[in-house]
């Protein structure tokens, strides 16, 4: 595509430097034969030629990624993402049960992905209310999550690095604050990762179960999840292991005890349009409490 479009404009300068330099009489046949040649025949059999080229690289394209590479399922949320990892395929004569079977969700997360450097990797896509678009500048191309469909997305991460994604497709009142975190790291440290993001949370001291306490008391148990507690919900972004995510409200924030505190009491002029409740009323002690024990959740 590039040595297409440079010859093209190699030709055009080309003709037109040409044109400056010469001095000619006005011949009507020669220019309408550089009229249809250049402006017709020309643009379409290069086109022609080009376009042949782009659809004959879309087989590869659409191919599913290799059986038993990682496969991420992402939803567009107003105004963050959900982030489900898929577990692989068994190993042959393994003991391990259906639910793991591939195709089965390993653990849920919310606006940050780990993925292993040069492996493919296969995103699946949809949204839960708009229409948003998925993109990594840095990795890959941009695809669309559209309500009620699932599309697909394949790419493989060449370098290790911390990359910022977006949401591409204005999707309404936060859609500028609406980003994610994406580290492409070895396939070791990607592993640890993973076996640490099935496990449930852990409540290690008195302090983390009064943190608890007080979050259940609050109702936040309504909407959010943390494996291994009674919170179950299914509305708003996993918290299991919040605490060792890389920012807060879907990249918009750094990830530390203080942006809890200021999260939990401004939410809304932090960022407006998110429908968890802003808790202005909470004491700063309880306030304190809470984003103690959700900055420990690792």
């Amino acid at each position: 595509m590039l040595s297409g479009a440079v010859l093209i404009w190699l030709i055009v300068i080309g003709l037109a430097l040409y044109a400056i330099g010469t001095k000619r009489t006005y011949d009507p046949h020669a220019m309408r034969r550089i009229i249809i040649g250049g402006g017709a025949v020309f643009p379409t059999l290069v086109l022609t030629g080009l376009l042949a080229y782009g659809l004959s690289m879309m087989p590869d394209l659409q191919r599913p990624a290799p059986e038993g590479s990682v496969t991420v399922r992402v939803a567009g949320v107003r105004w963050w993402w959900r982030i489900r990892y898929m577990n692989s395929s068994p190993a042959p004569g393994s003991e391990e049960s259906d639910s793991l079977a591939r195709g089965s969700v390993a653990f849920e997360a919310a606006n940050e992905i780990v993925l292993p450097v040069g492996e493919p990797i296969e995103f699946k896509l949809t949204s839960e209310d708009v229409i948003h678009s998925f993109w990594i500048p840095s990795l890959g191309g941009k695809m669309d999550m559209v309500p009620g469909r699932e599309t697909r997305l394949k790419l493989r991460p060449l370098e290790l690095g911390t990359y910022r994604g977006v949401c591409a497709e204005y999707c309404g009142e936060a859609h500028a604050q609406m980003s994610f975190i994406v580290k492409v790291v070895e396939r070791e440290e990607f592993d640890r990762w993973f076996e640490q993001q099935r496990k449930p949370a852990v409540i290690s001291n008195a302090r983390q179960a009064a943190g608890l306490k007080l979050f259940l008391a609050y109702g936040c148990g309504a909407c959010h999840t943390i494996r291994g507690t009674e919170a179950r919900g299914v509305v708003a972004p996993e918290l299991t292991h919040v605490g060792s995510r890389a920012s807060l409200a879907a990249g918009w924030l750094p990830n530390d005890m203080e942006h809890f505190h200021q999260w939990l009491k401004e939410t809304k002029s932090l960022k407006p349009g998110v429908e968890m409740p802003e808790f202005s009323s909470l004491s700063d002690e309880d306030a304190l409490l809470l984003a103690e024990f959700l900055e420990g959740l690792k």
